[in-house]
């Protein structure tokens, strides 16, 4: 299945782009399966943010062919 794969702010640069779409074996697979195969097996770090199809969710959500995922740092404000 594909799934449409989106990184933000330093993660893009992290990444070397900004989007991809990415072919998942089986039916079924999990955001932190997702993020396995597109880092190598590192573990997706615990302050990262996650999007399916524009709602947020955990690295359990489950992926379906024809989602888009989302992946961004915290967004953090400045003062005034």
């Amino acid at each position: 299945m594909d799934v449409t794969v989106k990184y933000f702010a330093n993660l893009r640069e992290r990444m070397g782009r900004a989007d991809e779409t990415v072919t998942l074996a089986g039916d079924q697979a999990t955001v932190a399966d997702l993020w396995a195969q597109l880092s190598g097996g590192e573990a997706l770090p615990a302050n990262i943010l996650i999007a399916v199809n524009m709602e947020y969710k955990d690295a359990s959500a489950v992926v379906h062919g024809g989602d888009e995922v989302a992946f961004f740092p915290p967004v953090t404000g400045g003062g005034a």
